[in-house]
């Protein structure tokens, strides 16, 4: 399979060249993401996006003081968005309350084609160190992408493929970096150089090595203490002192959380041909990355079974949970200008990837991990033409999924996924029209059960805007998503050791389906931006994994279920300038977001698990030259509204600071920061993780960045 694949890739690359020697008189629009312009690159072919896509642009000095070691928690400011944050090492995006399946991690608009969206444990295999712009995109517009992604999703755009000929012929990007809470080392750097004045080739690499995270506060929720200490008092009765004296002092742990070190490390290169008639490249690239997998305290305590069977286990203990994965990817991006007829850019997009992760318990192999995935997906980009605009175009996936050993949680399966798609825009004077649809055909199968499912499906959306006046823009959109449940929602039945949770899937789950509405009011005018946003979406056969109260082999069992739902929220983003004091102008800004999720069960409203509170962030900035200073402030509120086996979290309140220096006179080309984030060392805890009760956020953490660009 890798054999043919590159072999595909290079004749694509051979055959396709000779369009690129044809000059257009008139040449197209530059799609370079290297500007100061929060230009949308997700979807260049149309405008705006305004109507069904709502956009989020995080890119230079703002993505290197985020910047963390997974790229779900680098986002996390953002509105809308938080983090499953599971470990250090294993951090998804969660977008208004959705994860997993409903939200596609993207490279370049091509699937990040790991196990990331099968469990919160396997960890994306994207370096934020080697991304040098993310675009968050919500709403219908994600039909793009796949009907899947009713959440969103998160683009990932690196230089692995250069858009562009270097001016000076060598283009130098560097960032690393040092933090406190985990001892955090890392840096990362890449060159373009052009070998011709149509050829660009582009190398880099990043590494980063953290210890165990320091965390403010108790390690554990106060539910998993009294847990512990219950633990401990039954310990004390059964006249085992010396446990029931660990138990007691576990709980009252603070300061680090055991086996959440991490050490990842990627390689990459590409070759672009690039002139007037359009660009052409291909990219290889490397991830390898080890990281900790923390184990919920407690449970080895348990005495049930009298002394003769603790001495038959003793000296049997399982070592600490860890993951070794690895990725080998191949990746092929073209576009050919067409000229001045209805289309005017041909677009084909398409990655390989090999990919393999290993649980280990202490030394020992757990379980293996595979995924063999290519997805691919040809667009054809139309002309502007009195104000109508659009593209179109067809999109393949194949996977290649397998668990091996004898705790794997899902046999061996394959899916095959093949969609056809549109995007349409039409601009009637203050009026904007938008359409979308999409049909997919799905196939998921496991021949070692002779089982096969087939799914067809159709996704549509439409949307209005309208000028209200120059910088006031008030839009709605309607959308109805149908989603095919994954292999893994329909064929899990086992223990997964790593989420230590016992995971049953449903083989009948039937096609979800959801009707979306969303209505939104953007303000620009000169020093003052405003966005507001309100959403709600209907399921029918909601698919959610949810804790039943049971046990299997001594894990809690997690299963899928299908019920009729309702998660509807909003977003909202202010930022004022509020004064110039010297050489700085003061802007002051505000992020809220909310999402509520219900299940419709036996005629009752019931929480769906691992929905993220209401929160608001504030910041005042100073922006000077060569010096910007910022304070902010993170409240996040209490969240009791738990499904059942769920425990409540905490709120929080998150004080950071961070002051950026560019040294260099009359140039941004270099940028030192240091930041101070939780500054209080409080206890914090994100409730969209698994792990919430013994995996709380990191403590006060100071980090010192440093970023050049020559």
């Amino acid at each position: 399979m890798r054999l043919l694949c590159s072999a595909g890739f290079t004749l694509a690359f051979f055959l396709a060249a000779p369009a690129f020697a044809q000059d257009r008189a008139s040449a197209g629009s530059d799609d370079d993401v290297h500007t100061g312009e929060p230009i949308v690159v997700t979807a260049p072919y149309v405008r705006s996006l305004d109507i069904l896509g709502n956009v989020s642009v995080i890119e230079g000095d703002e993505l290197a003081r985020d910047i963390r070691g997974q790229i779900g928690d680098t986002l996390t400011r953002q509105p809308g968005v938080s983090a499953t944050s599971f470990s250090p090492g294993a951090s998804r995006p969660v977008l208004r309350g959705f994860s997993g399946e409903r939200v596609k991690v993207l490279t370049d608009g091509i699937g990040s084609i790991d196990a990331s969206n099968t469990s919160a444990d396997h960890a994306v295999t994207i370096d934020p160190l080697t991304v040098e712009r993310v675009e968050i995109l919500r709403g219908p517009a994600v039909l793009l992408f796949g009907s899947q992604a009713i959440g969103g999703a998160v683009n990932l755009f690196d230089r692995r493929i250069p858009r562009k000929v270097p001016t000076d012929h060598v283009h130098v990007d560097a960032i690393g970096g040092y933090a406190t809470a985990a001892d955090d080392r890392n840096i990362g750097s890449s060159i373009d150089v052009a070998l011709s004045p149509q050829i660009v080739a582009h190398l880099d690499g990043s590494w980063r090595k953290t210890g165990d995270t320091r965390s403010g506060g108790f390690v554990y929720a106060p539910a998993l203490r009294g847990e512990l200490l219950d633990l401990a008092a039954e310990e004390a009765e059964e006249g085992h002192a010396d446990e029931a004296a660990e138990l007691t002092e576990q709980a009252g742990r603070r300061g680090k959380i055991d086996n959440t070190q991490s050490e990842t490390w990627t390689a990459g290169g590409g070759l672009s041909l690039i002139n007037d008639g359009g660009q052409l490249g291909i990219s290889v690239s490397y991830f390898d990355s080890d990281y900790g997998v923390p184990a919920r305290p407690g449970t080895e305590h348990h005495h049930e079974g009298g002394e003769e069977e603790g001495e038959e286990e003793e000296g049997h203990e399982e070592g600490p949970v860890t993951i070794g994965m690895k990725q080998w990817r191949a990746d092929l991006r073209g576009e050919v200008e067409l000229g001045e007829g209805f289309f005017d850019k041909l677009r084909i997009r398409a990655g390989f990837a090999d990919y393999k992760h290993t649980e280990f318990e202490g030394d020992e192999v757990g379980t293996v991990f595979t995924n063999q995935g290519i997805e691919g997906r040809l667009e054809l980009a139309q002309n502007d033409r009195g104000g109508w605009r659009g593209a179109s175009g067809v999109q393949y996936s194949h996977r290649d999924f397998d668990a091996i050993g004898a705790e794997a949680f899902v046999p061996h399966n394959l899916t095959d996924q093949f969609a056809l798609f549109t995007l349409q825009e039409l601009t009637m004077g203050p009026l904007g029209l938008e359409a979308a649809a999409r049909y997919e055909k799905t196939n998921v199968r496991a021949q070692t059960l002779g089982f096969e499912r087939n799914f067809d499906s159709f996704s549509g959306a439409f949307g209005a805007t309208y000028d209200i006046f120059e910088g006031a823009k008030f839009g709605v959109s309607v959308s109805r998503a149908v989603r095919a449940p994954s292999a893994e929602e329909l064929l899990s039945n086992g223990p997964h050791i790593a989420t230590q949770s016992f995971e049953v899937g449903d083989p009948n789950l039937r096609l979800e389906k959801n009707w979306g509405a969303e209505a939104s009011f953007k303000l620009k005018t000169d020093g003052f931006n405003l966005s507001l946003t309100g959403y709600s979406n209907w399921f029918d056969n909601f698919i959610y994994s949810a804790a039943t109260g049971a046990e299997e082999d001594d894990l809690p069992v997690f299963q899928y279920f299908q019920r009729d739902a309702r998660v509807y929220g909003f977003e909202a983003e202010a930022s004022a300038r509020l004064a110039q004091i010297g050489g700085f102008n003061i802007v002051g800004d505000v992020t809220a977001d909310m999402t509520r999720a219900k299940i419709k069960n036996a005629g009752l409203d019931r929480n769906v698990p691992r929905i993220p509170p209401l929160r608001v962030l504030g910041g005042l900035e100073a922006q000077g030259e060569r010096v910007d200073a910022r304070v902010e402030v993170e409240w996040t509120d209490d969240q009791t509204r738990v499904a059942q086996f769920e425990t409540p979290t905490e709120g929080f309140t998150l004080v950071n600071a961070s002051l950026s220096w560019r040294p260099l006179p009359d140039t941004k080309n270099l940028t030192l920061s240091l930041s101070a984030n939780n500054i209080f060392d409080v206890e914090a805890r994100r409730h969209a993780s698994f792990t919430k009760d013994y995996v709380p956020l990191a403590g006060r953490d100071f980090r010192l960045t440093a970023r050049a660009s020559f």
